[in-house]
């Protein structure tokens, strides 16, 4: 019991760094006894991905059934920071491209994979899924078409009893509840994840493409580090870091080891929680971030695409550059539409240079071995900003109604209340 305690007054962000070092240990050092702990892995992110659309689902029906008439939310200003974010993801990832151009070696075609031919087909993908069957909606986690029918429901709740509207609020925080029991598990599901990875994948694979992967990374990290930081400050005025490496830390690290928007959606929730934001707001802008903030997926695009080009001596423009940054956007927005996500929608973007389908399978392939990183990477980055985005929008609403907010003390408080659940 003690040592329980003790570990539970270990904040959740150092007891998963204490799981991803047993994790690589085991793995490294007895690889086939370690093996049979990957379940852990597989349990918790399978957890995480079933609970969510169901969270999702109440969360946003109790938010719109529990909103008073005439009380604001940030809805605009963070759906128009996601674009933004996504734009300008694509647009440093093209720059890049120019100052440090990477060529590939095709590997075999992925053609059996099936690829949207055009933009078009993205976009009626992701307006179909808004008139998904509800039901089918959750089995399949079509988080769009949750949203809709969360949206749609409880619209038309809004007039229903006292009584309704707590049940629908209470079963909304017993599913947090449910979250919250499962992210307590973290640390052992990543350390199940770790094991796969290492004894799994390995990394030799991923030498033969390693300045791609640096260009791929190193673009992200910029994105992460600089641009972002940047949106953030322009809108706020304060130094953005405290807030930037919180949402890195704590939903950016399991975002990159599950690989999952989806799956991270509970853990931002509990995040934002943390921050103090509106329950109101968040609980409607986590959901929609995971399937339109796609900065990581514009990035994705853009590089393979343009080192594709590189490959075949394509000559580029700065128009024909500029216009790609806006298509990798566009198709961004709707990965979450695809099966495969961003690396099936690099032939719309290739074809906009005429590369062939044939070849642009073989350019998905490339993507498809380093994946293992890319995705990782890509999802850390557009979970995190989920968060990143909803607190900025919030943040400037409070220091333009007159509130002494300061971004630093916000964070420092959600440390502090953290430490005393975990006591």
């Amino acid at each position: 019991m003690k040592v329980l305690k003790r570990w539970n007054r270990i904040s959740l962000v150092k007891q998963i760094v204490i799981g991803l070092i047993f994790g690589i240990i085991l793995a490294v050092s007895i690889p086939e006894t370690a093996k049979s702990l990957t379940i852990f892995g597989t349990l918790f992110v399978s957890a995480l991905k079933a609970v969510a659309p169901v969270l999702v689902f109440f969360l946003v029906m109790a938010a719109i059934v529990q909103h008073k008439k005439g009380q604001q939310t940030n809805m605009k200003s963070i759906i128009f920071l996601y674009l933004l974010g996504t734009f300008l993801a694509g647009s440093i990832a093209v720059i890049i491209s120019f100052l440090f151009p990477v060529s590939i070696t095709l590997t075999e075609s992925a053609e059996k994979l099936a690829a949207p031919d055009n933009a078009v087909d993205v976009l009626r993908t992701l307006v179909l899924n808004v008139v998904d069957n509800p039901v089918n909606a959750l089995i399949n986690a079509n988080y769009i078409g949750i949203l809709a029918w969360a949206i749609v429901l409880g619209l038309a709740l809004k007039n229903a009893s006292d009584t309704t509207k707590t049940f629908i609020s209470n079963i909304s925080d017993s599913i947090a509840q449910v979250v919250g029991w499962i992210i307590k598990l973290a640390p052992l599901g990543i350390m199940g994840i770790v094991i796969g990875s290492v004894t799994e994948n390995g990394l030799k694979s991923l030498l033969d493409y390693g300045n791609l992967l640096l260009v791929l990374i190193g673009t992200m990290l910029v994105v992460a580090l600089v641009v972002n930081p940047l949106i953030v400050f322009i809108n706020v005025r304060q130094n953005p870091y405290p807030l930037v490496f919180k949402c890195l830390r704590e939903s950016g690290i399991t975002a990159f080891f599950t690989r999952s928007s989806a799956a991270n959606i509970p853990v931002n929730m509990e995040l934002c929680k943390k921050l103090g934001l509106d329950k109101e707001t968040y609980g409607i802008s986590i959901p929609l971030g995971a399937t339109i903030n796609m900065g990581g997926a514009a990035i994705t695009i853009s590089v393979l695409t343009l080192a594709a080009v590189n490959t075949l001596d394509i000559a580029v423009d700065l128009p024909t550059a500029i216009l790609l940054s806006v298509l990798a956007a566009v198709c961004a927005c709707g990965a979450s539409g695809v099966a495969g996500g961003s690396l099936l929608l690099i032939p719309l973007a290739c074809s906009l240079f005429g590369i062939p389908n044939d070849l642009a399978m073989q350019v998905v392939a490339v993507g498809l071995i380093i994946s293992v990183l890319q995705d990782s990477f890509e999802t850390g980055l557009n979970s995190s900003t989920d968060v990143l985005f909803t607190a900025t929008a919030e943040y400037k609403k409070r220091l333009k109604e007159g509130e002494q907010l300061s971004i630093n003390r916000s964070v420092m408080a959600a440390e502090t209340a953290e430490k005393v659940v975990n006591s």
